[in-house]
């Protein structure tokens, strides 16, 4: 009963915000001028431009999301629809939306959080527990971004997120809707069962060749050869690009000495810390306490450094460190606030500090360790630079080569050998490609893409034999394709199928019968009820099904038990036809709290999403949205 609730989630998950990349603050897109517009604006929020450049990043990225969750079972084109496009542009138009309430709101997210945030990331550690800092900046550089960059966007999101969690904290379910939905779903019914089996019916059934070929001639499609195509095709992609670039030692020593600070690694120092938290708005009183209480734990840390970690477990208020003795790990510059950062990199290792204030309260620090700066000699650094020039130089001549890929293409229509020898390609081949692709092939291949599909059975293509035009099928990636081979349509031979079908009239005619027996059977106990025939009892719920198939049970739990026994007939293709008698209705004799509680939690969960909706809905009311450009909708509307 409660599958259809489902609690919000948070989608801050690093590996998420890195590799599919959802930001639209720092997207880039890369391409062909001559197929992009830059000034196309779809939308405007506040009067601010959504591009169609945004809109189309945002759609890959959702379908590379996608992709990843769903693998092999991802079908691209349940989403390359105009109905799914107008999703992602009303999911970009409530971005907008929210970012401007947060910035209206000035809705801030403290250094603190964003650094406990980062260092909580899964994956970012060492095997000793540690934040891995040089991972965590090459796994951002990787996606061409540095640490600001991930860090800003993240805040962002953090934001975006502490609004929405407001709004949602509004949500209550009452306690008297919640009991009676919980009772509503906890009720048992006592059921027995007569099966009447359509395998039991088999024998009688008497089939002809005329019912087989009637059969046959009703249901044609079953027996259909799909229309396939044998396709020739050539693909231009970053990685072709990339193999007829050559990267010289010149060109990695001057990138190097032009890059040296991104291979240089600042000073780390690592260091346990005790806290005693005051707001600094607090009172003069309050204030006076708790540096007092600081100070007295200093002087024990002073008189005991080894007990540091037991002193920081006892006392330290940071949830973040005190569990482990205070200890916050490696950190450089920047990542902590100024107070303690001064502090910290003035100290000696082992050195304990002064009392120091920052907005969260007082700090006791013990330094340590120290990583001194370092920085990567040329040769440790040569494969990786060499890779991004390769990359960078291939990303640059993409947009060249794809000019004269579309050109040649089009230009010399009856073969891809002049555009495979111009640029080094290589012709493939894919066969048994039908208008919905080919399911023996992975479904983000090039050929399985629905716009590629869609133009190897165009007339042109078809019927002229002429090559399709180069059509991206992903970022910097072009195919084109001819078809080398076809097959229309055709309809297996009656007598290839012919035993398949008597399986199937058997089958049906089977099912009939035993229906037929049910059904009267059925109208028989309505008259005058019997429990003779039935099978023993069982105990059903909405928490619980011992065993009944899905539809029966679907049956059972909606039948009127108004007045018992109660019968229900339920037609269960394949297997035949059941009855139900149901016996008696009851409460379980035992509440079970705990799942009572969940369900609550699951219904407020469901009308915060509802009023999250409805704020969302209102935001983007008083944010004037305006579609300049509709998609999946045949005129422009405009939100005032």
């Amino acid at each position: 009963m409660f599958e259809f609730i489902r609690t919000h989630q948070r989608l801050m998950q690093f590996l998420l915000l890195l590799f599919i990349l959802p930001s639209f603050a720092f997207f880039g897109l890369e391409g062909y001028s001559r197929f992009r517009d830059d000034g196309n604006v779809v939308a405007k929020v506040g009067g601010q431009p959504i591009t169609q450049q945004e809109l189309d990043a945002a759609q890959r990225q959702q379908m590379d999301r996608l992709r990843q969750m769903f693998g092999d079972q991802f079908d691209a084109k349940m989403f390359d629809t105009p109905e799914a496009k107008k999703e992602v542009l009303d999911g970009l138009i409530a971005q907008r939306a929210l970012a401007a309430e947060v910035k209206q709101n000035n809705i801030v997210v403290s250094d603190q959080a964003l650094q406990q945030t980062i260092l909580d990331i899964p994956g970012l550690k060492t095997p000793d527990g540690k934040f891995d800092s040089e991972r965590y900046k090459s796994l951002l550089a990787a996606q061409g971004m540095t640490p600001a960059m991930f860090e800003a966007r993240l805040r962002q999101d953090m934001a975006l997120q502490q609004l929405g969690d407001t709004v949602q904290a509004t949500a209550f379910a009452p306690k008297f809707i919640a009991a009676r939905l919980s009772e509503f779903n906890e009720q048992e019914r006592e059921v027995q069962e007569m099966l009447f089996k359509a395998s039991d019916y088999a024998a009688q059934v008497k089939v002809t060749d005329d019912m087989l070929k009637a059969y046959y001639d009703k249901n044609g499609e079953q027996f259909e050869i799909p229309e396939q195509v044998k396709a020739e095709y050539v693909l231009l992609n970053s990685e072709a690009v990339a193999a007829q670039i050559t990267v010289s030692d010149a060109d990695i020593k001057s990138y190097y000495d032009q890059n040296a600070q991104r291979y240089a690694t600042q000073e780390q120092r690592r260091a346990s810390h005790i806290l005693i938290p005051v707001n600094k708005n607090a009172s003069d009183a309050d204030k006076t306490a708790a540096k007092s209480k600081a100070e007295q734990i200093l002087a024990q840390a002073r008189k005991n450094p080894a007990d540091f970690a037991k002193l920081a477990k006892e006392n330290s208020q940071d949830p973040g460190s005190a569990e482990r003795g205070g200890d916050l790990g490696f950190f450089g510059k920047g990542m902590m606030v100024k107070p303690f950062e001064d502090a910290a990199f003035s100290m000696k290792q082992g050195e304990i500090s002064n009392l120091v204030q920052s907005d969260f309260g007082y700090h006791i620090i013990q330094l340590t360790g120290i990583k001194p700066a370092s920085q990567k000699s040329l040769d440790e650094v040569r494969n990786e630079i060499a890779a991004e020039i390769k990359k960078q130089l291939a990303a640059k001549k993409f947009t060249e080569l794809a000019e004269v890929f579309n050109n040649m293409v089009y230009e010399q229509p009856d073969s891809l050998k002049p555009v495979a020898d111009k640029l080094n390609l290589k012709i493939s081949v894919a066969d048994n490609i039908t208008r919905k692709g080919n399911p023996a092939l992975p479904p983000n291949a090039p050929v399985n893409h629905p716009k590629f599909v869609q133009a190897l059975f165009s007339d042109d293509v078809l019927k002229n034999k002429h090559n399709t035009e180069a059509i991206e099928v992903e970022k910097n990636t072009l195919v084109a394709g001819r078809v080398a081979e076809h097959k229309p349509k055709a309809k297996k031979p009656f007598e290839e199928v012919k035993a398949a079908i008597r399986e199937r009239v058997v089958q049906a005619e089977a099912d009939a019968l035993a229906k037929k027996a049910g059904e009267a059977k059925l109208a028989q106990l309505k008259a005058n009820p019997d429990a003779a025939g039935f099978a023993a009892p069982k105990t059903v719920s909405r928490a619980k099904n011992p065993g009944l198939n899905s539809q029966a049970f679907m049956a059972v739990m909606k039948a009127d038990a108004g007045k018992l026994p109660a019968y229900v007939g339920v037609d269960l293709p394949k297997q035949g036809y059941a009855i139900y008698r149901i016996n008696k209705v009851s409460q379980p004799s035992t509440v079970d709290t705990a799942r009572r509680q969940t369900e609550q939690q699951q219904i407020a969960g469901a009308l915060a999403q509802q009023e999250t909706f409805a704020y969302i809905e209102s935001l983007k009311n008083k944010a004037k949205v305006e579609i300049i450009k509709p998609v999946g909708e045949s005129t422009p509307e405009t939100n005032e």
